[in-house]
């Protein structure tokens, strides 16, 4: 796989000792087991799978390499390049400006936009509908655009299916940036509709079973179908793609729960398209590290990422299941051993939470970072930790010893 041309700030030499040493070990990836950082009286289980994927590595490069080539121009983004904080306060620093918020809200307007300004497509993708304005406009979006491969890959699929007359079905957030995206894409194709959850699904299989009016579908759906839609003739066949940062146990879920329904309802094993392939390989490898890290007999967890990462939070929500989880977007959320501020993304809020490290030795702790966690946080939280043990000699001495 590529190597990238990453910013130093977001590396970190324990980490990257650690992934090199992991993936010399594995080179096939079978072994989701965590990596033990064993400190004495603290001991951190680090998931096998985190941090920078291959998506977000690739718009950090062109990002970057796009200010260094353009120091005379505007340039732009036309919503956040990734769901981190740090690394969008790096680039406003140096000069890029935001047009929408994550949920598509305009902070400038595009009639600012002149044609030798430089636009920049987040790893998200951009509709169709937009991407066409900036054509019209003159301005070059191929050069700048950072769109993941493995969303664009979803784009490619949901057009294959399309051509054989399938209707999309968009497993994910209907107000996130990329399913926004791969919305049009997909409606461009064919008739399509968003589910966000299996509750959605479950109310979506009511109409493929025909309990349901149309009337009743346009209420319940509003703003997540493709114009023209019509439940009665465009329910009959159909094949699910995803969110690439959903949960994708959840996706799995829905497309193998939709199939049964449309397959007893049409009594047609053709009615139901498989779209496997579409699942990212770094979201499964993420959440699978921490599945096999859950087994660990430890006392919490904590989840390193932006408040609003869609695939941080669905790490979150695995380990919740288990452990007390503290999700927070750099160290300095620990504020001691004794108080640390964190985020509960059910309620889109902060909270402080006292006495969260228990009074025994050793501590185990389980670690991870989402998809657009830079290593460098993650070492700063394990920085962190190690000052409350007194163990920093000993996390020096680890650098040493994955690289051995």
């Amino acid at each position: 796989m590529k190597n990238f041309d990453v910013p130093i700030i977001y590396r970190s030499p324990l980490i990257t000792a650690i992934k090199k040493k992991r993936k010399e070990e594995d080179k096939l990836k079978k072994d989701f087991t965590p990596t033990l950082l064993d400190m004495g009286n603290l001991q951190i289980y680090l998931a096998r799978h985190f941090g920078f994927c291959y998506g977000v590595e690739n718009a950090i490069e062109i990002a970057f390499h796009t200010i260094e080539d353009n120091p005379d121009k505007r340039i732009f983004l036309l919503s956040e390049m990734i769901h981190n904080p740090q690394v969008n306060a790096d680039l406003r620093d140096r000069g890029v400006r935001f047009m929408q918020d994550t949920m598509g809200q305009q902070l400038i307007s595009f009639d600012e936009l002149k044609q030798d300004d430089v636009v920049i497509i987040p790893a998200f993708g951009t509709t169709l509908e937009i991407e066409e304005m900036l054509h019209q406009k003159g301005i070059n979006t191929a050069e700048y655009n950072t769109t993941c491969p493995f969303v664009q890959r979803v784009w490619n699929r949901s057009e294959a299916i399309a051509k054989k007359d399938y209707t999309i079905i968009i497993h994910g957030k209907p107000k996130h940036e990329e399913t926004r995206a791969t919305f049009s894409h997909a409606m461009q194709n064919a008739p399509s509709v968003v589910v966000k959850d299996m509750k959605e699904a479950e109310e979506l299989a009511l109409f493929i079973e025909g309990k349901k009016t149309v009337a009743e579908f346009f209420t319940r759906f509003d703003g997540q179908y493709s114009k023209g839609f019509d439940p009665t003739i465009h329910l009959k066949r159909i094949g699910v793609v995803n969110q690439t940062t959903m949960l994708a146990s959840d996706t799995q879920s829905i497309a193998d729960y939709l199939k049964k329904v449309i397959i007893q309802a049409t009594g047609s094993q053709d009615s139901f398209a498989d779209t496997r392939d579409t699942l990212c390989y770094a979201t499964n490898d993420n959440q699978t590290s921490v599945s096999d890290m859950l087994t660990v007999n430890a006392d919490l967890a904590i989840v390193v990422g932006g408040y609003n990462s869609s695939n941080t939070s669905h790490l979150v929500e695995l380990c919740e299941e288990k452990f007390p989880t503290y999700f927070i977007n750099n160290e300095e959320k620990i504020i001691s051993n004794q108080e640390i501020l964190h985020y509960n993304f059910h309620n889109r809020e902060e909270l402080t939470t006292h006495h969260w490290l228990p009074n025994h030795a050793p501590v185990k702790i389980l670690l991870t970072s989402g998809a657009s966690c830079p290593d460098a946080l993650v070492e700063g939280v394990i920085d962190r930790l190690a000052g409350f043990f007194n163990a920093q000699e000993a996390k020096e001495k680890l650098i040493s010893f994955f690289k051995d």
